[in-house]
């Protein structure tokens, strides 16, 4: 089974990054795109994250957060992550600034999770709710089939 039946109904949103400096990264960024350099924004309170990293609780793992709109729905998403553990310090001290995953905006992220795993033997890395609670995320590791690393995103009904 190919990606697409496993991802139906789904849509590329996003591109995301670790960096060590996100200013730095804002304004190269802002240059190559001829645009304002976007706020910088927290990831959110873990009362309503809620953050797991590899199926555990936590608290501790935060990241500055900064969106670069490069077309309808299609972000580049820049994270400069805290030292505390989490899957974006685990990449950035393993290989260092640059592509942390492919996003797609999914209707049941649940169920998608599902079909990578037993498709694509996919392991839950790192999973929470957005920072306003609006949606939820989960990162998924399929590195051996897909040679990256898939975040599906979920927005709730409002």
């Amino acid at each position: 089974m190919d990606t697409r039946k496993i991802l139906d109904n789904s849509k590329f949103a996003q591109i995301g990054f670790v960096v060590h400096d996100i200013e730095a990264a804002k304004a190269a960024y802002a240059l190559l795109f001829d645009c304002a350099a976007p706020e910088t924004r927290p990831g959110g309170d873990y009362a309503i994250t809620l953050t797991r990293v590899y199926g555990e609780p936590a608290p501790e793992a935060a990241a500055a957060l900064a969106f670069f709109q490069l077309s309808d729905g299609v972000q580049l998403e820049l994270i400069q992550p805290n030292d505390k553990p989490s899957v974006w310090r685990d990449h950035l001290d393993k290989y260092g600034e640059g592509v942390h995953h492919i996003a797609f905006q999914v209707e049941d992220a649940d169920e998608a999770v599902r079909r990578l795993q037993e498709e694509f033997g996919a392991v839950v890395e790192q999973e929470g709710n957005y920072g306003d609670g609006s949606g939820k995320y989960v990162y998924l590791d399929v590195q051996e089939q897909l040679k990256c690393r898939i975040e599906l995103l979920q927005s709730f009904a409002k």
